[in-house]
Order: C-alpha cells, then structure tokens, then sequence
C-alpha cells in the first residue's frame, strides 16, 4: 500500500431496502419519511479520488453493472487497498454509517474503516473530513445544506433532482440520471473542499486557483457535467480578481 495521502470525495445514493422496511404511506400532501439508516440500500457510490497534489485521478462510481454486494465489495476491496483520506458533506451523519451497515449485511471486510486511523474519530481530520459537521463547528450551529454552501461559492447546488426523486428514478430505471445527479454533488463537494484547504490555511489563494482550474478542467473533458459546468459562477468559484 502507498504511503502518499490522497483523497477520495464520496457520495452516496439510496433507495429503502423493501426487505427490511415498508414505508408508511404518507398521509396527503405529506412527503413519505425518510428510511433508518439500516434500510437505506446504496444503489450509487459516486466518487472523485484526488491525488495529493489535489489533480483528478479518477472521476466515477464503484460497480457499474454488478449488483448491491457486488458494488459493496469492490468498494470495500479498493478502500482497504488505498485507504484514502475520505471527503463529505455529511458522511459521518449517513454515506459511512450506511456503508459500514451494508458490509455488517453482506459480510464484508471493513477493517479499513474500523481499525483505519481516524475514519470514525470526529474531531480530528485524518481519515475522514466531514466538511458540514467541521463548518458547522460539529453540531455547535445548525447544518448548512450542500446545496446552500455549494451556491456560496458559485456552484450551482441542487439542480432538477433531489434526495425526494432518488426511489423514483431508481425504480424508473433511471440509474444513468441517478450517476450524473451522484456525481455532481461529488464535484461540488469536491470544490468545497478545496475551499475549505484554502481557508483553513493548507493552501494558498494561487494554489487553490490552481487546483480549482484544474478540477474545472477535468469536469469539462469528462463530458458527464454539462448542466453544472453551465450554471456556475466561474468567477467567484475561482476567486478571479
């Protein structure tokens, strides 16, 4: 296993696991509550694995064309090879204790989570970055949405698609559109991300803008992020003077 730090922004989508749970039906004009977290089934593992120089290494989600176990496992198989620096928005709050309940499902070999430095230490960075429960001082204020921070910065935030629409599609057979909406939270994740080294200290306003135009870059030759590199605000997000 390599000993250089790299990173590996996450995000997760889910539908209720039918065998473990019936939703209620909603009463009229109600939204139908939300799973526990041990009946979310991830139907997308949407990553961006960064190198250490925060360059895109890989832009994409773990088991394309297998089923839940086949994906949980090429997950948990590639983690505990790499074990990367793991970025969210939320993830201490759902993506890994969803993942770490889905391996107590299947089966799986989760050292990397549970005996890995740092990745279920919350005050501390290494192993996982939560980056809404570190903004909002972990739990001391209230929880910014993705969607609200991302437009901070000039992204677009949520764009057609919520977490509400995720069993509907997925049922539709619209995983395609479920990737696309996964990966894009990724992205801008991703970007906040680099906000985030650059107000924190660990970059410099030229470093960031570099790592920024870069990340830009690869989005735009990816070909999968057309609507959001549409809708940004170039500028602020690139902090241009």
């Amino acid at each position: 296993m390599s000993s250089e730090i790299t990173y590996l922004v996450l995000d997760i989508e889910t539908v209720p696991d039918r065998e473990l749970f019936t939703p209620p039906d909603p009463a009229a004009g109600v939204e139908r509550p939300f799973p526990p977290l041990y009946a979310c089934k991830p139907v997308v593992i949407g990553v961006m694995w960064l190198g250490a120089d925060l360059l895109v290494r890989r832009i994409g989600t773990f088991g394309e064309g297998k089923d839940e176990a086949g994906t949980m496992s090429d997950f948990a198989e590639w983690m505990g090879k790499t074990r990367p620096q793991v970025i969210t928005w939320n993830g201490r709050g759902f993506d890994l204790p969803v993942l770490a309940l889905r391996a107590l499902r299947f089966g799986l070999d989760f050292r990397w989570y549970y005996r890995g430095e740092g990745y279920r230490y919350r005050f501390t960075e290494e192993g996982h970055l939560d980056l809404c429960d570190v903004i909002s001082d972990h739990g001391a204020a209230k929880m910014t949405s993705l969607d609200g921070a991302a437009r901070t910065i000039g992204l677009p935030g949520k764009d057609g698609v919520d977490g509400s629409q995720v069993e509907g599609l997925y049922n539709a057979g619209q995983i395609d559109t479920l990737r696309r909406y996964c990966l894009s939270d990724v992205a801008q994740t991703a970007f906040l991300f680099l906000r985030y080294r650059l107000v924190s200290g660990d970059l410099d306003r030229d470093g960031y803008r570099h790592a920024a135009s870069a990340m830009l870059a690869s989005l735009e030759s990816d070909g999968r992020f057309g609507r959001l590199l549409d809708r940004l605000d170039r500028r602020r997000l690139l902090l241009s003077d």
